[in-house]
């Protein structure tokens, strides 16, 4: 692998969604095949002596990640989405962003009591998106067994929120701005 490659495909979008932040723009990484597999299989490979029945992808961009992660570990994929998008029935938790409040919902039906789940996103920053999802993989029975992230944002020490057990692996596969 090339210096810097595939790091040097996130791109900064200063004052993004709203001004003072600077957004971590991935669809450059995405857009390039080679980086999209690398990111995937490498979230994969972290995972792979790990027990997973299902990953959680987050809205929007985790669902990418999530998805591909899933395909290579051989298991289902369960979508956690902003209200109103899922068809059924559906619990939901309300979290802090960093520039807000928001909420993720999951179909009822979507884990089963006992199931290890994987949760992916794209972006760690102040923890509050993982801790929600962490929170309804919870509420359905099932047991976080990772969480794993294509970026973190390390000076927001948003890994401090999410409220797993010791032996549960909180990966990113890049970190801005902290020690990790």
């Amino acid at each position: 692998m090339e210096s810097g490659w595939p790091e040097s495909l996130i791109r900064d979008v200063p004052d993004f969604p709203t001004e003072g932040i600077v957004f971590k723009d991935i669809t450059p990484l995405l857009d390039d095949g080679d980086a999209l597999r690398w990111a995937a299989d490498e979230l994969a490979d972290r995972f792979s002596g790990t027990s997973v029945d299902r990953v959680v992808g987050v809205e929007a961009r985790g669902f990418i990640l999530g998805a591909a992660v899933a395909y290579r570990l051989g298991c289902g994929f369960v979508p956690f989405r902003k209200p109103g998008k899922l068809p059924y029935c559906t619990r939901s938790v309300d979290y802090q962003l960093e520039y807000g409040t928001a909420s993720l919902e999951a179909h009822t039906d979507a884990l089963a009591a006992g199931q290890r789940v994987l949760v992916v996103d794209d972006v760690l920053a102040t923890g509050g998106t993982a801790a929600a999802a962490v929170e309804l993989v919870n509420a359905g029975g099932a047991e976080v067994t990772g969480v794993g992230f294509l970026i973190e944002l390390g000076f927001l020490e948003g890994r401090e929120k999410i409220k797993v057990g010791a032996d549960c692996p909180v990966i990113s596969l890049f970190c801005f701005g902290g020690d990790e």
